[in-house]
């Protein structure tokens, strides 16, 4: 990788990181930036080499359960719950360190994620370092944190009642490997301004972005020690415990529909509350009269960051009318689109996040091919040059499939592949897009913006584009229906799961 992964041992030199600022190994627990207890650590690989860059601390179930511990303490016997000036002033320490090393930021995400550098100029860091702190920081002077009542008393009584909002407790967030700042930041920011401690637990592919973060809490920051902690981990089984532990209250999740459901089975029998954003089958309806040069351009969209986004379009809907045509052009763009090193200006395409994502996406499209769909083009593992061979690349894939039931027309693949399916009027295109388990995003392209409109608020879907409109932005709700998830990331309704609601009346006898 150009000017990223280097031949020595030591992470700062491998990531060229500024001097004094190198990857951090350690994790943040009650305050500390420590080892795990049992010394143990695991490798970070960069997935366009998959040369190893470093280690990081692997937490076990004691690191896990003193997190727990901490966090616990920290929300039952401190005042972060009730000092909101303290809560506000720690959250501007934590945006102006972050600031300070944006750039390090995003040399190491390039690195251990695979984002291609275009990418960290939106979704992945400047976008969320731009809002994710500062709109909840807002709320907490803004938020309506109480609301009276009048009224609805007994027997000539009057009754006064006090809705108040106060926080959860300890929030588990568990956070995933295709944009991990981004995730990070949207879910830290209202779960600690609304009062939460956290105990974070990153993706075990992306773990670097997160331990910075510690280390910044630790030394930049008057955070109480145990208000927030970070818990880096290769094993399910101890992350399982944060679903399990009955001091954890709630559940923050990002990342598969799978996962999801196991989290929330594993968190029922102590009544977790649970935040779901999980995975997606988003459908681009490009309706007839669409700008075809848009078209393009929004069908690209699935190879950015190699496909690994939720919220991609990956089920093109195109009338059948100009269908050939128009999967003609698609396939000659994506033929024309560069995979290669991330940390390069014009890379759109970089790697997969492991070789088990590679395989899992080569097998989708071998089955798919045997189900009967049409490959257009892609479906398979590109040459390389020598220094990035053993990286985990797969090439941007577009299948034509005339049945919206096949498994490549449903199931997520998380990869640069794009479906196109005809329709063939706009009752048909809003039946194939709800036709799906999933509702996180989608958009329509069409010539009128009043027929676009009515389209997109007929499809089941959270979040939804109308020619190029985009949804995303800290004071804005993101999430799922059906399989997609349960509950909202950002604006008042993600800020909001964050809290309790509790009722206190006071009675007022008669005046006699």
């Amino acid at each position: 990788m150009s000017e990223i992964v280097g031949e020595t041992s030591s992470p700062s030199v491998e990531l060229g990181l500024d001097a004094g600022r190198r990857a951090e190994s350690r994790m943040l627990v009650d305050g500390a930036l420590v080892p795990a207890a049992s010394g143990a650590e695991f490798d970070n690989a960069a997935p366009a080499t998959g040369m190893v860059l470093g280690a990081t601390a692997a937490a076990g179930s004691e690191d896990m359960s003193r997190a727990i511990a901490a966090a616990r303490r920290a929300f039952d016997e401190t005042v972060w719950p009730t000092d909101r000036a303290l809560r506000r002033r720690c959250l501007e320490q934590l945006q102006a360190a972050l600031e300070a090393e944006k750039g390090d930021l995003g040399t190491e995400l390039v690195a251990e994620a695979g984002c291609p550098v275009m990418t960290l100029g939106t979704a992945q860091v400047d976008w969320p370092l731009a809002e994710s702190l500062r709109y909840p920081m807002r709320l907490i002077e803004e938020f309506a944190w109480e609301r009276t009542l009048d009224g609805g008393g007994l027997f000539g009584d009057r009754n006064v009642r006090t809705v108040i909002q106060e926080p959860v407790g300890v929030v588990a967030a568990i956070c995933p490997s295709n944009f991990p700042v981004e995730v990070m930041l949207n879910k830290l920011g209202p779960a600690l301004a609304a009062g939460n401690t956290v105990v974070l637990k990153p993706d075990p592919h992306t773990p670097w972005n997160a331990t910075r973060l510690g280390r910044i809490i630790a030394e930049h920051t008057e955070f109480p020690p145990g208000v927030v902690n970070i818990v880096p981990t290769p094993s399910n089984e101890v992350a399982a415990l944060l679903a399990t532990d009955p001091r954890v209250d709630m559940i923050s999740f990002t990342g598969s529909t799978a996962v999801g459901r196991t989290l929330v089975r594993l968190g029922a029998d102590t009544m977790k509350r649970t935040f779901l954003e999980l995975g997606g089958k988003s459908a681009l309806i490009v309706l007839p009269d669409a700008d075809p040069v848009a078209a393009l351009r929004s069908a690209a969209g699935v190879c950015v960051h190699a496909g690994q986004a939720c919220a991609a379009t990956t089920r093109m809907l195109v009338h059948h009318s100009v269908f050939e045509e128009m999967a003609g052009n698609v396939a000659a763009a994506f033929e024309t689109i560069p995979v290669g090193d991330p940390a390069l200006p014009h890379t759109l395409v970089g790697p997969l996040i492991s070789p088990a994502a590679q395989r899992r996406v080569l097998d989708a499209c071998t089955r798919a091919v045997a189900d009967g769909a049409r490959l257009i083009t892609g479906g398979r593992i590109p040459d390389m040059p020598p220094d990035l061979s053993g990286g985990n690349w797969f090439s941007p894939t577009v299948f034509a499939c005339e049945d919206p039931s096949l498994p490549i027309a449903q199931e997520e693949i998380f990869g640069p592949v794009l479906v196109m399916i005809p329709f063939v009027d706009d009752e048909d295109a809003v039946r194939i897009a709800n036709h799906s388990v999933y509702g996180l995003a989608g958009a329509v392209l069409s010539g009128s913006a009043e027929r676009g409109a009515a389209i997109a608020r007929r499809v089941r879907t959270g979040a939804i584009g109308v020619n190029g409109g985009m949804f995303y932005g800290a004071d804005a709700p993101f999430g799922g229906y059906k399989n997609s998830g349960i509950g909202r990331q950002c604006g008042l309704e993600g800020f909001a799961q964050y809290l309790e609601t509790k009722t206190l009346a006071h009675r007022t006898p008669r005046q006699r």
